[in-house]
């Protein structure tokens, strides 16, 4: 039987199907593999935070872009004001990395946030509430019907909640200005409020040039200062999450080694006196940098105000927040590593 070129392609395209089918099941043909995920993204976005000293250090030296310089990974830095801004720029995927309070990355997860706690950049007494030198407000209970400045969903603003409530008193008894930290400083400086929940620097900067008064302090009330790192970008680069936490090591073991030099680039980074950096830093910790047990103990411990001020969704369980927050696996293996 003759056969028409067409029919003679046909034949010829099936058997080569068949042998290359066959060749492959045999192992002779190596299947291609899969393209593995890259260690590192091109970019890396970290916010630095005057209340986050290692992000100022680490920024000052340039030791992220070294880090990352063999991958080609460009560095980009973005400035949080306060907490609140951090948790909006974790949410929205402005940054990768993100520096808030404790308490404030709880409500922010509570509250839909998809976010990790991986690192903690220090224990501070970073807040407390302030009011001008010559104020007649002695007690947490003269605050009762007076304004106080705070930023909504911050270390401060809960803190003042928390200090609230030791009195009898709740947020419908004063009358909270929801200002950004340095704003609440000049709107108590001018008289504008009566009281603010203030936060380092700013509130350094208050006592040492304007004379404020610390009116409540609890350092038990600051909670920890948290990196957190957003959930998509830790499962999809855990190599880059672990290379940016090595590098807050090395600037947190700097800082305990340098405690004037990190003075002057906090001051400067800031734009505040020595003499304002020197205080804030004094009241840091930096000697835990894993978060764990401790952690999750004091969150739990101050979650309740979270539910008794109706800031999360009805029926969220904060204590289950936490324990979904709290991730110490980046940090605790490199931690000991290097001890």
């Amino acid at each position: 039987m003759k056969l028409s070129w067409p029919r003679v392609l046909h034949v010829l395209h099936h058997a080569a199907l068949s042998i290359a089918a066959l060749a492959t099941a045999a192992g002779l043909v190596p299947i291609p593999a899969q393209a593995a995920e890259p260690a590192a993204p091109a970019e890396i976005r970290v916010d630095y935070a005057y209340y986050s000293p290692e992000s100022l250090v680490i920024r000052h030296f340039g030791w992220l872009d070294d880090a990352f310089k063999p991958d080609h990974t460009a560095i980009r830095w973005v400035l949080s004001l306060g907490s609140n801004r951090a948790l909006e720029y974790l949410n929205s995927g402005a940054v990768d990395f993100g520096s808030t309070a404790g308490l404030a990355a709880v409500l922010g997860r509570a509250n839909g946030n998809p976010i990790r706690a991986v690192y903690v950049f220090s224990r501070p007494e970073w807040t407390a509430l302030v009011v001008r030198k010559d104020s007649p407000i002695h007690t947490l209970a003269e605050l009762k019907g007076k304004k106080i400045a705070a930023t909504r969903g911050t270390d401060p603003f809960l803190f003042t909640l928390r200090a609230l409530h030791t009195v009898g008193l709740t947020r419908d008894d004063v009358e909270l200005v929801n200002l950004q930290h340095p704003d609440g400083r000049t709107a108590l400086a001018n008289g504008q409020v009566d009281a603010w929940a203030g936060l380092d620097p700013h509130m350094a900067a208050a006592q040492v040039d304007d004379g404020a008064r610390l009116l409540y302090r609890n350092v038990g009330f600051n909670t920890y200062g948290f990196l957190n790192v957003r959930e998509a970008f830790a499962s999809q680069y855990p190599q880059a999450v672990t290379r940016v936490l090595k590098v807050y090591e090395k600037a947190r073991l700097w800082i305990i080694a340098h405690p004037d030099d990190t003075a002057r680039i906090v001051a400067d980074e800031s734009k505040v006196s020595l003499p304002v950096a020197k205080l804030q830093l004094q009241r840091n910790d930096f000697s835990d940098p894993v978060p764990g047990d401790t952690q999750r103990a004091a969150l739990k411990a101050a979650a309740p105000v979270l539910t008794d001020e109706q800031l999360v969704k009805p029926g969220v369980d904060p204590a289950r927040i936490v324990d979904a927050l709290v991730d110490p696996s980046f940090a605790r293996p490199l931690v000991a590593a290097s001890h």
